[in-house]
């Protein structure tokens, strides 16, 4: 199997190889899989005017009838061309049995695309695939500062607008969890900006972050600072719109390692302004404050141990969404404590 490194992922999706291949795509950001599973089945059918030659079926229909899938790959197609199988939301389904008669087709001619979550190494189809010689595995993980900057560009691009140096810096602070729910956020974004010719950093504090009546950045803040009557509302809020547990954890995390990395800074005798005012990407604002308090009330030790429970919930909402919003409620609400604590304390 070829595991594709991200330099090769945008060249394999944007000119797949023709014939016949098993493609898996996966990992924790769901939106980037579904994206890049899209655009593959979009390219492999380039040219290919027969609709019935991309069929798109969903894991659970494999699972219950293994011989589903090698039914469909060896269909040969009424009107030539290449046929396309792409099967749907493979997360949490046992597939093993399904793929593996089509992994020993020696004249596979069937382009399969897998969509599915976050595979463990050596686990389930990961384990399968990875001996195959006509398979290729996408890793889809949570953009770094490289992909956000691509995402913007694209976007910003699309619709005809420049971004200034500031507004890029606070958008990379905002965006990367999730690439669907990103570049959502920067569609609504060029739009709100379109009669500008530009997008400025006060542009995005009007929009980026509206799409629920709650503020990720006000839901954590709020855990850091022991405002429990705050942080009950927005965990509330949290659970009635159905919010992605696993993107709001993962942000909270982010949030604590650098707010850790900031009070090593301030250990070392710098001030806490200083230190704020050096953050790249800059502080809202608004936000510098709170932030302002929270390196008041958080020790090292305190921010090693919030770490500690911030990665476990990440981990627990990635793999089992549904426990998602239970245990980051529990996470911020234990945290949200210890800082009331702490600052009742100082």
């Amino acid at each position: 199997m070829t595991v594709l490194k991200t330099a090769e992922t945008d060249r394999f999706v944007a000119n797949p190889p023709e014939g016949g291949a098993v493609v898996l795509v996966f990992g924790p950001d769901t939106g980037l899989v579904s994206e890049r599973a899209t655009r593959l089945a979009a390219k492999a059918s380039e040219g290919d005017s027969d609709p019935f030659n991309l069929v798109k079926i969903d894991a659970a229909e494999i699972a219950g009838d293994p011989n589903r899938l090698i039914d469909e790959v060896l269909t040969i197609p009424l009107f030539g061309g290449r046929r396309i199988v792409w099967v749907k939301d493979a997360s949490g389904k046992n597939l093993v049995p399904a793929v593996e008669p089509v992994l020993k087709l020696d004249d596979l001619e069937t382009f399969v695309i897998l969509e599915a979550g976050d595979i463990k190494k050596g686990a389930g189809l990961r384990k399968l695939i990875e001996p195959s010689r006509q398979a290729f595995a996408i890793p889809c993980y949570a953009d770094n500062d490289r992909g956000i900057d691509q995402l913007i560009d694209e976007e910003t691009r699309e619709a005809g607008l420049t971004i200034t140096r500031e507004a890029r810096a606070l958008l990379h602070g905002l965006l990367g969890g999730d690439r669907m729910a990103s570049r959502g956020e920067l569609k609504k974004l060029c739009l709100y900006a379109l009669g500008n010719g530009r997008i400025e950093s006060e542009d995005i504090e009007a929009i980026i972050g509206d799409a629920s009546e709650f503020e990720m950045s006000e839901l954590i803040d709020a855990a850091g600072t022991g405002n429990i009557a705050t942080l009950d509302h927005g965990l509330q809020r949290l659970s009635d719109a159905g919010s992605k547990a696993s993107i709001i954890a993962n942000q909270a995390l982010k949030h604590f390692q650098n707010l850790h990395r900031m009070r090593i800074d301030i250990e070392k005798g710098k001030s806490t302004q200083a230190v704020i005012d050096a953050q790249r990407p800059p502080v809202f604002f608004s936000r510098k404050p709170g932030m302002s308090r929270q390196l008041q009330i958080w020790s090292l030790s305190d921010l090693e141990r919030a770490m500690d429970i911030l990665s476990e919930a990440t981990k627990i909402s990635r793999l089992n969404d549904p426990l998602g919003v239970p245990v980051l409620s529990e996470a911020l609400l234990k945290l949200g404590r210890v800082a009331r604590a702490r600052g009742q304390r100082r």
